[in-house]
């Protein structure tokens, strides 16, 4: 399909659909994410869910993540030299979660340009349940972090596999981050993910390097 549809002239996003992949074993990896499909404009996707390269706009779903993880982990703004929040100041690269075990997975991994979901239901699913299923199955102690309607529908793929600690909440989308019945906004996810982590004497993630 995507051979087809590269013949056919598409231009499609990223450039490297596996990148989550490529440096994580199922027994390295202590977090996953779910997204849904990459980011359909120019340069954003980079095979990280969420993640967009640093100097580009910040999308909203990634702004709520970043300030949801200061609210958690709040810093002394009496000690910044500079009048701006430390949201503000963290990357939008999410490459440095990946690199601590955090394994950033989009269940649709390609998508065409300005054409959001383009790809949903074109064989992408059946590849990354797969996976999922699979790093479920990984005695390690994992976190399951699972955002929106679209993630949750994962929850049978994981529960079956193993004893993993499995957080769901709204989607960190503006259009229903502040939503019931689990708000994204004040969810303390990252939060809890570490204390499950120091319970299974894991090393934590440092949500703010």
């Amino acid at each position: 399909m995507l051979q087809t549809r590269l013949a056919q002239g598409a231009v499609i996003y990223p450039s490297r659909p596996f990148r989550a992949l490529d440096t994580l074993q199922p027994s390295t990896i202590k977090v996953v994410i779910l997204g849904q499909d990459p980011y359909h404009g120019p340069g954003q996707a980079q095979g990280l869910a969420f993640s967009v390269p640093d100097g580009f706009k910040r999308p909203p779903s990634l702004r709520n993540i970043l300030q949801e993880i200061e609210r958690e982990y709040p810093t002394d703004h009496s000690a910044l030299a500079a009048f701006v929040l430390t949201s503000n100041l963290l990357k939008n690269d999410l490459s440095r979660w990946a690199q601590q075990g955090v394994l950033l997975l989009n269940t649709c991994l390609t998508v065409e340009d300005g054409q959001p979901a383009s790809h949903a239901r074109a064989g992408w699913e059946t590849v990354t349940d797969a996976v999922i299923a699979e790093v479920a199955r990984d005695p390690s102690p994992k976190v399951f972090m699972l955002w929106g309607a679209h993630a949750q529908a994962k929850h049978p793929l994981i529960a079956s596999q193993g004893e993993h600690l499995i957080l769901m909440a709204n989607h960190p989308s503006p259009l229903s981050a502040h939503r019931p019945p689990v708000p994204f906004v004040g969810c303390n996810h990252f939060h809890l993910a570490n204390e499950w982590l120091i319970q299974h004497k894991c090393q934590v993630i440092d949500w703010k390097a």
